[in-house]
């Protein structure tokens, strides 16, 4: 392991280092070599981090145990992949926030694939929404689409299932660390992602997930994708968060209609009105992507 990788492991299991000042710390110095040497009157001027913290980062940095929780995730079979490896999700990378680092089980290889699309929706789908969910996915499983979702019940749920189904292959992005996996009742489903598919997550293995990672995690699902198929969603939802968020990544959003009198649907209508692609079948989502195709 480089040293830079092996910085950038270590930062990220430091409880005082948060995505954004990671991040910045990337932006001001893409080596990390100057994070050793990184002054009190600096990280205030730089990060507006008081010298209470910065020293506490510091300590924490100096105090874990490096190679025993590389050696836990071997036995664990859990790996990672740093923004600068060349196995980093290609289309991830280009968004403009992306995870440094990315802990996984499963097939990395399956992020490097072309034709990569996330589903996204409610977590209590009709009868309708479950049956256009199948109808349009098989399709593009046919054909080697790979199903990006974030392993959440209902339609994400739904979404990994019919993947898997069909012979075909899936991605789930969780919130939290590969130790706490959310919900309980997909376990059985994140073992069989885990065998032949892929559970990926920005932060380290040991993080329960909290209330703000979701919006986080949200992003990956998009900026993974060529594109986000949303499938019932209300007005106010983390469906909607993904769809605007892969609108801002310049991604293509696709919308089922529904019912006016249907408060699911209520989401998927509006964004439609607001430009979303509107999409009967699988053909309106792949004549999307003749390049990406060829």
């Amino acid at each position: 392991m480089d040293t830079v990788t092996k910085t950038l492991f270590t930062l990220s299991h430091c409880k005082g280092i948060s995505h954004h000042l990671l991040h910045k710390l990337l932006t001001i110095d893409p080596t990390l070599t100057n994070f050793h040497f990184l002054k009190e009157n600096e990280w205030a001027s730089y990060f507006n981090i008081p010298k209470e913290k910065a020293l506490a980062i510091k300590k924490e940095f100096a105090s874990l145990q490096v190679d025993t929780l590389l050696e836990t995730y071997k036995q664990q079979q859990i790996c990672f992949v740093s923004l600068y490896d060349k196995n980093y999700p290609p289309l991830l990378k280009e968004i403009s926030d992306p995870p440094p680092i990315l802990y996984y089980k499963g097939d990395i290889r399956l992020t490097q694939q072309p034709h990569l699309i996330s589903v996204v929706g409610t977590r209590y789908p009709t009868n309708y929404g479950e049956t256009a969910l199948e109808y349009l996915l098989k399709p593009l499983i046919m054909e080697n689409w790979i199903i990006v979702s974030g392993m959440a019940k209902g339609i994400d749920t739904i979404g990994h299932e019919t993947a898997i189904k069909n012979g075909g292959k899936t991605i789930a992005v969780i919130a939290g660390g590969l130790f706490y996996l959310y919900p309980k009742q997909n376990i059985p489903l994140a073992k069989k992602l885990m065998e032949s598919h892929l559970i990926l997550s920005e932060h380290p293995p040991a993080t329960p997930p909290q209330k703000w990672h979701f919006p986080m995690r949200n992003r990956i699902i998009s900026g993974l994708s060529l594109g986000t198929i949303i499938i019932q969603a209300k007005k106010r939802s983390g469906s909607l968060i993904t769809a605007y968020q892969a609108l801002e990544q310049n991604r293509e959003v696709f919308a089922v209609p529904g019912s006016i009198f249907d408060e699911n649907s209520a989401g998927t209508n509006e964004l439609i009105q607001s430009g979303a692609k509107l999409v009967h079948n699988a053909s309106n989502i792949m004549e999307e992507f003749p390049l990406s195709l060829d």
